[in-house]
């Protein structure tokens, strides 16, 4: 029969055994990596811990308690070095002590095992819970982390901001952006800072739709008179009842499947009442809207049946002109803007496919029969409307894509412009295409002709189009005001132009960028920056990789060294990958900014993310069989993992690119987070008011597993922010899905609910009944990763 007390010993001996094992294979990584690293210029601290962790493993391994003091002193010089290179950031601190305080943990566990005689369980205990305090205390430092300022508020503007829009928001939100001033306020006050939180769903509606792999809705609905209006995913337009959420009626525009990318989603539908129309009359006022097959709608408002008197049956195709379009190349994605009576829509055209992929050209309708007014062909602007017969719109030219905001009484359209079709190539690019790609283009909107232009980014191989509407504001300017417009940019710069000419009202600096890359000759030696605000942050730096251990950190540390970076505008490459910060998701997107009017307020929600960047040659592109997704459909941002890019036809490469710059094991991003934020700015002078993380950790974690931790760690975000008069800033827009209040004086979240889907859409307010609504989409994004949902729901106090 066995000795017990052998037994116990030889248990003791395969625990301090596996141990050592556990401690050494994770010196060698550590050692293996940290020599690699140390070899290209990083930090020693992987190969010394390394070494030592090797060691450690291998006393352990020969039952030395010297194995566990080695150690504890190895984590001793760890939290040493980590408050020297990263202070007391709590973020950063997470890849550099938390997993080795619970090897340390293990290890004082250990000690009982080896010397049994010396080591009482209850010294090891106390030991353990030491460390554990120290893990808490460190857990506190970063649930308080996160980058955050505060300041007085400015002072109230002294009278109200004229808004040069037909339809006013308040009971109404006749608008994507609230009007087309793009302001996303409301002055309504019913719902406050100290009543919010009693806010409750008042309704839910289901769209039964519900599409597997494909973004879902980001709509951001309308308000007029007793109906709301929005759009699924699909671009099926729907009347609900604003009190009850009940549908009113429903219209299929019926696009043929093939023709509806991954990278559509329907945003939004436009209102237009006929002037001098018949309140009964048949579409005296009509609801307008963008197809994902490139088609402008009109239905009545009352019933959604199709206005005969518009185009045919109802709809006109803006392909007309385009020449031969591939299904799922040209969609409508945003709503259309509507001034003096035209129709102004851009479209998307599925990026990173090909050089000659339809037109981007801008089209203007008349609202009430659909008939072509303008089209503005920037390569052939002589052409004032259909191109001449057996000719077509330019192929290859920036399009807009995402929302336009407009001026009634100036009678201009400012339209954000996106880049040329590949964008990380540029050798092939026509004047006009280095023109006007990247820039804020105002139109008029009687001849479809640009009035003035401002270009924020010179020959862009960075994907860095317009994304976000342009504000129109009066800004004040001595004793007077200037009508001016806030321009948010991807790359992080906000600009204040005078919208009646273009020009900058704070100089716009001119400063040298990074050089070089495939195409040196195309490179423009400076770009512009913005010196009144920017939502930019520092130089990354290799103190900024991150990760959940050591391991993973190290790793991010190796591919920093390996990349090529220099700071903003690093030009892309073929033989290595360069560092693109910000990465194309923003700084800020199609959510828009939002601004307070009267406590004169920028309010901007933004990404803080790098992307990892290589240009792949054509004959490697070739062999891994990278081609135009168009008739396949599909997405137009590279997923990050080789052999899955954008091909860019018809250039010397096609293109990688690991949007965030995740690793491949995990999924975790290699920039330390905060990854997004919400920021309140002083509209007269770009003084940052309070800025802090959005977006909780509970629906984010290693391997895509949620870790429902409620720590603030500042996740991606896509969708706008609404504010109110009542002093709220409503949001979803983070992958964490819940959209919050968030009290505009402090930048404190108030009130927040868990929606069930993604919130990527912009939230709108209204007022039915003498009671203020709140709606929002929860929709989810393909992108994002966020679930797909089909639910719009509305809260209201009780």
């Amino acid at each position: 029969m066995p000795d017990p007390v052998h037994k116990r010993r030889a248990s003791r001996s395969l625990i301090i055994v596996l141990l050592g094992a556990l401690f050494a294979l994770i010196g060698v990584v550590l050692a293996v990596g940290g020599a690699w690293l140390a070899a290209i210029g990083g930090s020693l601290y992987y190969l010394l811990a390394g070494l030592g962790l090797v060691v450690s493993g291998w006393l352990l391994i020969r039952g030395r308690v010297a194995g566990v003091w080695l150690y504890l002193i190895i984590f001793a010089l760890t939290i040493l070095w980590a408050l020297w290179e990263v202070g007391f950031e709590g973020w950063a601190l997470v890849p550099r002590i938390v997993g080795p305080a619970v090897l340390a943990i293990l290890a004082v566990l250990a000690l009982p095992l080896l010397r049994p005689e010396r080591w009482r369980w209850r010294g090891a205990l106390a030991g353990t819970a030491g460390l554990l305090v120290l893990l808490i205390g460190g857990s506190v430092i970063i649930a308080a982390s996160g980058r955050s300022s505060a300041g007085p508020l400015p002072a109230s503007f002294a009278a109200p901001m004229a808004d040069p829009a037909l339809m006013q928001a308040g009971a109404d939100w006749p608008a994507y952006g609230g009007t087309y001033s793009a302001r996303r306020y409301s002055p309504l006050a019913q719902i406050t800072p100290d009543n919010v939180a009693r806010l409750e769903r008042a309704w839910v509606f289901n769209t039964g739709e519900l599409p597997e792999d494909r973004w879902g809705a980001e709509t951001t609905p309308l308000k007029v008179g007793d109906s709301l209006y929005l759009c699924t995913g699909m671009g099926v337009m729907i009347a609900l009842d604003p009190v009850t959420g009940r549908q009113r009626w429903r219209y299929d525009p019926q696009v043929p499947e093939e023709w509806i990318p991954y990278t559509a989603a329907c945003r939004g539908v436009s209102y237009y009442a006929v002037p001098g129309a018949g309140p009964n009359s048949r579409c005296a006022a009509r609801i307008i809207g963008g197809t994902l097959d490139g088609r402008i709608i009109a239905v009545d408002a009352r019933t959604g049946r199709p206005c005969p008197n518009f185009g045919v049956n109802g709809q006109v195709d803006i392909k007309r002109g385009m020449g031969p379009v591939s299904p799922a190349m040209v969609s409508i994605t945003s709503p259309p803007t509507i001034v003096r009576g035209v129709i102004v829509t851009g479209h998307q055209v599925l990026d990173g496919q090909r050089r000659d992929a339809p037109s981007g050209v801008i089209q203007g309708f008349d609202a009430v029969t659909g008939e072509t007014r303008w089209a503005w062909d920037m390569v052939n602007p002589q052409w004032t409307g259909d191109p001449p017969a057996g000719q077509m719109y330019a192929r290859g030219t920036p399009n807009m894509w995402t929302i336009a905001s407009g001026d009634e009484q100036l009678g201009l359209v400012y339209l954000p412009m996106g880049n040329s079709t590949v964008d990380y190539w540029s050798s092939s690019r026509r004047p006009q295409e280095n023109e006007f790609a990247t820039s804020l283009v105002a139109l008029d909107v009687t001849t479809g002709r640009p009035r003035w232009h401002f270009q924020a980014v010179h020959n862009d191989v960075w994907d860095y189009d317009f994304g976000g509407q342009a504000s129109l504001v009066d800004f004040p300017v001595g004793q007077g005001v200037v009508p001016a417009l806030v321009l948010p940019s991807k790359q992080g710069d906000i600009y204040i132009l005078d919208r009646r000419t273009g020009r900058s009202l704070f100089p716009v600096q001119e400063r040298p960028v990074p050089q070089g890359g495939v195409e040196p000759a195309q490179r423009s030696p400076t770009q512009p920056f913005s010196t009144y605000h920017t939502l930019a942050f520092p130089k990354l730096t290799e103190r900024d990789m991150w990760g959940m251990s050591p391991i993973d950190q190290m790793v991010c540390r190796i591919q920093y060294r390996r990349a090529v970076y220099d700071g903003p505008y690093t030009p892309p490459r073929a033989d290595r990958r360069s560092i693109q910060y910000p990465g194309y998701n923003g700084g800020t997107d199609w959510g828009g900014v939002a601004i307070d009017p009267v406590r004169g307020l920028i309010i901007a929600n933004y990404n803080d993310m790098p992307n990892y960047v290589r240009l792949v040659p054509r004959e490697e592109a070739d062999r891994l069989g990278w081609a135009p997704r168009s008739e396949a459909r599909g997405g137009d941002m590279g997923s990050g993992a080789e052999g899955a890019g954008d091909p860019q036809w018809g250039s010397p490469y096609a293109v990688d690119v690991n949007a965030g710059w995740r690793l491949p094991f995990t999924g975790l991003l290699c920039k330390e987070p905060p990854y997004g934020g919400i920021r309140a700015i002083d509209l007269r002078t770009g003084r940052t008011i309070w800025d802090r993380p959005l977006g909780t950790a509970r629906r984010n974690g290693p391997w895509g597993i949620p870790s429902m931790l409620p720590i603030n760690i500042g996740t991606p975000n896509n969708g706008g922010a609404v504010v109110t008069a009542g002093g709220l800033i409503f949001i979803a827009a983070a992958t964490d899905d819940l959209i919050r209040a968030i009290d505009i004086r402090t930048g404190k979240t108030v009130w927040q609910d868990a929606l069930p889907a993604g919130g990527q859409a912009g939230p709108m307010v209204y007022e039915a009944n003498g009671r203020q609504y709140l709606v929002i989409m929860a929709g989810g994004h393909h992108f994002m990763e966020t679930p797909i949902g089909d639910e719009v729901i509305a809260y209201a106090l009780p």
